[in-house]
C-alpha cells in the first residue's frame, strides 16, 4: 500500500488552505475524509502496480523488496486487496459528493489505463502521472464546492512533470545498461533528453507561479503572495540539487521528507502563507 506515498495526497489541500477555510472545522473534516478516501484509492492502483510488475520488479535493486515481488505476501492476497481497497474508497467517495466521486473515478480509471497501456507510451507516460497529481488538487477542491485558480492547477501539472521527469532521469542512471529489463519506455529517454524537458517545466513552473501571486484575481485577495516566491525558487532549485547532486530523485517524497533544507524551506513557505492568507 505504500503509506509512505500518502504524502502525495497533501495536493488535496490546497483548496481548503487558499479558499481560506482551514479554520472552519466541518470544512477540514470534509478535506481529511477526502485525504483518506484518496490514500487508499492510491494504495488500490500501487497493489495493482506491484502485481502487474512482478517480474520488472524483481530485476529491480530496491522494488525487488517489495512484499509480492519478494514472496513475502501471496498473489491471491494482492488481488484481494486490490478488490476491497478499491471498491471501498470508491463507495466511501459517492458520500462525499458527486463531484468528488467523478474525479476519484477518473483518477482510478487513469491509473489503471497508466498501469497496463500508457507507462508503455513516451511522453505521455509522465504526463499521466501528473495529471494524477492535478486531479488530486481538483479533488479538493469539489468536496468543499471552491473553484481552483487555473494558475494553481497549471502550477501544479509543472510541478508533477517536474517531478515525474525527474524520476525517470533517477531510474536511467541507477540501472544504466538493465534500465529497459525493469521498465520498457526507459529506452527512449535519455538522461540529456530529460535534463533539456526538466530544465523547460522548471522554467514555465516558475514563471507560473508568479504569474499566480501577481494576477490581478489574486492580487485583490491576498496582495502579500508574491512575497512566498522565493521560498518556491528555493524548493525547486533545492530539488534539483537533490537529483543531479544527490542522485535522489527515484522517489520525490523520499527525498523531500528526508532533507533537512527542504523541511525547513517548506515549514517557512507554510507559515508565510498561513500569515498572509489568514493574519488580518
Amino acid at each position: 500500500m505504500r503509506p509512505q506515498q500518502w504524502t502525495k495526497n497533501v495536493l488535496i489541500f490546497p483548496a481548503l488552505v487558499f479558499s481560506q477555510k482551514l479554520l472552519v472545522w466541518s470544512e477540514t473534516a470534509k478535506v481529511l475524509s477526502a485525504f483518506v478516501v484518496f490514500c487508499f484509492l492510491s494504495s488500490s492502483i500501487y497493489v495493482l502496480n506491484d502485481l502487474l510488475d512482478l517480474e520488472n520488479d524483481r530485476v529491480h535493486p530496491t522494488k525487488c523488496r517489495r512484499p509480492l515481488a519478494s514472496g513475502l505476501l501471496p498473489v491471491p492476497l494482492g488481488i484481494a486487496a486490490f478488490v476491497v481497497l478499491s471498491a471501498s474508497s470508491l463507495i466511501a467517495s459517492w458520500f462525499l459528493g458527486w463531484h468528488f466521486f467523478l474525479v476519484g473515478l477518473a483518477y482510478y480509471v487513469l491509473q489503471i489505463a497508466y498501469s497496463t497501456r500508457l507507462k508503455h507510451m513516451v511522453i505521455l507516460d509522465v504526463f499521466c502521472i501528473a495529471a494524477g497529481f492535478v486531479l488530486r488538487a481538483v479533488a479538493g477542491g469539489e468536496v468543499l464546492n471552491v473553484t481552483i485558480s487555473t494558475w494553481l492547477l497549471i502550477c501544479a501539472m509543472l510541478l508533477s512533470l517536474f517531478l515525474a521527469m525527474g524520476k525517470r532521469r533517477h531510474e536511467l542512471l541507477l540501472l544504466e545498461d538493465g534500465a529497459t529489463a525493469h521498465r520498457k519506455i526507459l529506452a527512449e529517454y535519455s538522461p540529456e533528453f530529460l535534463d533539456q524537458m526538466i530544465s523547460v517545466v522548471t522554467a514555465a513552473t516558475v514563471v507560473c507561479y508568479c504569474l499566480y501571486t501577481i494576477s490581478s484575481e489574486t492580487a485583490a485577495k491576498f496582495p502579500n503572495l508574491k512575497f512566498t516566491i522565493p521560498f518556491v525558487l528555493y524548493g525547486i532549485f533545492r530539488y534539483f540539487y537533490l537529483i543531479h547532486q544527490r542522485n535522489l530523485g527515484g522517489s520525490p517524497e523520499k527525498a523531500l521528507l528526508n532533507d533537512p533544507s527542504s523541511l525547513v524551506n517548506l515549514g517557512l513557505y507554510a507559515v508565510a502563507c498561513g500569515i498572509i492568507l489568514y493574519v488580518r
